[in-house]
């Protein structure tokens, strides 16, 4: 059976963390780029060829190529810290999920990570491990009584270069609030940018991205990310109600590039909760990837269990489970995320809000 080909300890499915991959989890790249991309490629070669005859040994050979290519790898820095807007409104499409595991992912890779929580509930404060009990300082101060940015920034306990601000219960009547005060759409922002300055102009080492987490509303809250963003990540769930929203989202889009922030763009697109045995998962994909083909990443996120278990321990599946299927396809699309921001590899063009659905 072609599955028994994959036993081998190095290619084998696991089920926690402890199995060391080939090069080690903290596999250091050493030497020369080149060589080190020679000495990967070499141990790719050696994952038997499968086919999708026999999905869970294709599935593993995927795994085991992933964790050779990727692990211990260090990925490119942006020429400028990147601000990207991570939203749907749409709730149940994986925004805090995609938010708090790229971040880590790019984190463990040797970037400068900053997440923001601007979502009331506070989910990726609780997934990146941070304090966000009510009194705790939080994004609500920082947009509602202007408190500066780095006030509130917590280290991540598990992962070194990552960084969080929390959103506490204060922040669910934020948008009340917001209504009366001057510049109501521009405090994040402003906020961000004097951190980012203030960071340099301290001679600490620079942030390389900044990833927003929006509540599932159109609201000010997400009014605000869009303004504070250069880049939008929209995360689709691969299910059609999941695209019903999207030319809604295009459309708000539009309206914040025309009047309030002419830099915003969406650059990146990314198909969660994919399953390739269902034929509405490969038409919904299928369907994203011919109206938006520039910003669609070629990694898809699975279903996944350790994805969804990782949150109740206070961490993102990067560290709950770091082998995991779920965790390799992260860590792949943070890599997408990374290699779209060099030069001309990231999309540029203006999206139009066309209808987006099934075709007749």
């Amino acid at each position: 059976m072609p599955v028994q080909s994959l036993s081998a300890p190095d290619v084998s499915r696991e089920t926690s963390g402890s199995v060391q991959t080939p090069l080690g989890t903290q596999q250091p790249t050493g030497g020369p780029h080149g060589s080190d991309d020679e000495r990967r490629s070499a141990l790719i070669a050696t994952v038997p060829a499968v086919d999708e005859t026999t999905p869970v040994a294709a599935e593993l050979a995927m795994d085991a190529r992933r964790r050779i290519e990727l692990q211990g790898r260090r990925f490119p820095r942006p020429p400028k810290t990147r601000i990207i807007t991570v939203a749907n409104q749409k709730g149940g499409v994986g925004k805090t999920t995609t938010t708090v595991n790229v971040a880590a992912g790019l984190a463990q890779s040797g970037l400068n990570v900053l997440v923001i929580d601007n979502d009331p509930q506070g989910n990726a404060s609780t997934a990146l491990g941070i304090e966000h009990r009510a009194g705790t300082p939080s994004v609500y101060e920082v947009l509602v009584e202007g408190e500066s940015l780095a006030s509130t920034v917590q280290q991540c306990p598990d992962v070194p270069n990552l960084w969080g601000v929390p959103a506490t219960i204060d922040l669910s009547g934020s948008e009340i609030e917001l209504v009366s005060l001057v510049s109501r759409e521009t405090r994040l922002r402003k906020a961000i940018d004097k951190y980012l300055a203030d960071r340099l102009a301290a001679g600490e080492e620079r942030i390389d991205y900044v990833l927003i987490d929006c509540p599932p509303s159109l609201g000010l809250l997400t009014v605000n990310a869009f303004v504070a963003g250069r880049e939008v990540f929209i995360p689709i769930q691969c299910e059609y109600y999941a695209l019903e929203g999207l030319s809604q989202l295009l459309k708000t889009i539009d309206l914040i590039r025309s009047h309030l922030n002419p830099e915003l763009r969406v650059s990146s697109i990314l198909l969660t909760m994919y399953d390739g045995r269902t034929n509405l998962a490969q038409q919904v994909a299928g369907e994203v990837r011919s109206h938006f083909p520039a910003e669609t990443f070629k990694t898809t996120i699975p279903r996944s269990v350790r994805i969804s278990e990782a949150p109740s321990y206070g961490q993102t599946v990067m560290t709950y489970d770091p082998t995991s299927t779920g965790a390799l396809a992260y860590l792949q699309a943070s890599r997408e995320l990374a290699e779209r921001g060099q030069g001309g590899s990231s999309p540029r063009r203006a999206m139009k809000a066309e209808p987006v659905g099934a075709q007749d």
